[in-house]
């Protein structure tokens, strides 16, 4: 297992990254987002679904090479916990 605590303020983006293993992710605040992968793409953007209150749990699968740019006015805030596959011996 490996635990994230994520925060990403209004009009921040984070580099370039991945998510090798899928995740339990707890939501303790929302904003909106948008979800780019490493050319740019968007993949998601949330201000045009529909996200229920916070704090929420989530379960997430992996993730390629992506960004995620904060469009809202709050901070995201997300506890991950990943779950590692186990290792050959």
């Amino acid at each position: 297992m490996r635990v994230l605590d994520t925060r990403v303020g209004p009009g921040e983006t984070t580099p370039v990254h991945t998510h090798r293993w899928p995740a339990a992710h707890y939501v303790v605040s929302w904003s909106d987002f948008v979800r780019r992968d490493a050319e740019g793409t968007v993949m998601v953007d949330t201000r045009s679904v529909a996200m229920g209150a916070t704090p929420t749990a989530l379960w997430g699968e992996a993730l390629g090479p992506h960004t995620l740019e904060n469009v809202g006015t709050a901070t995201i805030h997300v506890i991950s916990t990943e779950v590692k596959r186990p290792t050959a011996p």
